[in-house]
């Protein structure tokens, strides 16, 4: 596979409302698009980094990409695409690895947004999702809640914070007064914004609900602290910031062995593409970790990547893929989101930029 042309677009997502995070309110996202053209077909993917979490955002990609030799690249298997990308160490840039994956990948199944050769592309298989409850007023997340519960979500993710949190355990009491813990399962993530001693009175309060999990209820770094929560804790405690920056097996290892997590939260984008995240599900498999999947904001281009992936690995359970609702601007795809599922229908169209 020759590389005719090689661009990089960049692109900025607008919000449709203003989405709070303990790290802050979120209204706009700037990514670029990756194109890949060989033999008048065109690879596409996304180069997506989140401000105060990627470790490579801020980074030049368009002056990064310059300096790859495409020429040296041959692609001419799926393993191909990830042992050369590998070759080309590129650990610090993990948005740009997950770009290159999925533009070559796209590339090397014919330019179609067919990234896996799975279900998810081929028979419009359903993947379940969690419904996405972003920081606001209560009233507000009451009225995000009755929405999600309406369009059929089975599982509720809530945003949670310090400053907020007495509303967000009335809004969680709320639901868990209307939906019992098997019609409605909860998760929260925290985003590491309470201390130790915060995090252990949240759990608590978590646990009377029966929350499923906290995904990183305190910053990532407190090793000691969080081994400790996780040791204590009367639910499941979920890895999410803890894992970014750490990329080779041996750290991962490391990490896991010291802390022994409940679950895994596993972002392509952040961590470095599919490579490192089969990494990731391969060392948490051997020690009986379970793990779901989570875009980063990207728009479609990414999230359906994302979806191939978890439905080609087999990925089960309550994923959080419902992302591509968040913008005004996103790119027009097959994605379609109902019953709380997220499917390709094949009788919609790629509309690109």
């Amino acid at each position: 596979m020759k590389i005719d042309l090689v661009k990089i677009v960049p692109h900025t997502l607008n919000f449709k409302f203003e989405a709070g995070t303990s790290r802050g309110t979120l209204t706009e996202h700037n990514i670029w698009y990756l194109i890949l053209e060989s033999n008048g077909k065109r690879g596409i993917g996304e180069i997506a980094p989140l401000k105060g979490l990627s470790i490579d955002y801020g980074v030049d990609f368009k002056d990064i990409i310059s300096k790859i030799d495409f020429n040296n690249i041959n692609i001419e298997s799926v393993e191909d695409v990830f042992t050369q990308i590998q070759q080309l160490e590129l650990s610090q840039y993990p948005a740009l690895v997950f770009g290159l994956e999925t533009a070559f990948l796209d590339l090397f199944y014919g330019g179609k947004r067919k990234i896996f050769d799975a279900d998810f592309y081929n028979k419009e298989f359903e993947i379940p999702i969690n419904g996405l409850i972003w920081m606001s007023s209560k009233e507000n997340m009451l009225e995000q809640i009755r929405s999600k519960i309406i369009d059929g979500y089975k599982c509720l993710k809530l945003k949670i914070s310090q400053e907020n949190w007495k509303d967000e355990l009335d809004v969680l009491k709320y639901i868990r007064q209307e939906h019992d813990s098997e019609k409605m399962m909860l998760r929260v993530d925290a985003n590491g914004a309470f201390n130790f001693e915060e995090a252990k009175e949240v759990i608590k309060a978590l646990a009377l609900l029966e929350v499923h999990s906290i995904e990183q209820p305190i910053a990532a770094g407190q090793l000691d602290q969080m081994k400790e929560l996780i040791k204590i804790s009367k639910i499941g405690i979920a890895l999410d910031e803890e894992l970014i920056g750490v990329s080779t097996k041996e750290d991962k290892i490391k990490l896991l062995d010291e802390l022994e997590p409940h679950f895994l939260i596993l972002k392509p984008t952040l961590l470095g593409g599919f490579h490192a995240c089969d990494e990731w599900i391969e060392l948490a498999i051997e020690r009986e970790i379970d793990f779901w999947v989570t875009s980063a904001l990207e728009s479609n281009i990414g999230l359906n990547a994302i979806c191939q992936y978890v439905e080609f690995n087999e990925i089960e359970g309550f994923q959080g893929l419902g992302t591509g609702q968040l913008y005004h601007n996103n790119i027009e795809s097959p994605l379609t989101i109902d019953n709380g599922h997220i499917y390709y229908d094949k009788e919609k169209d790629w509309r690109f930029l």
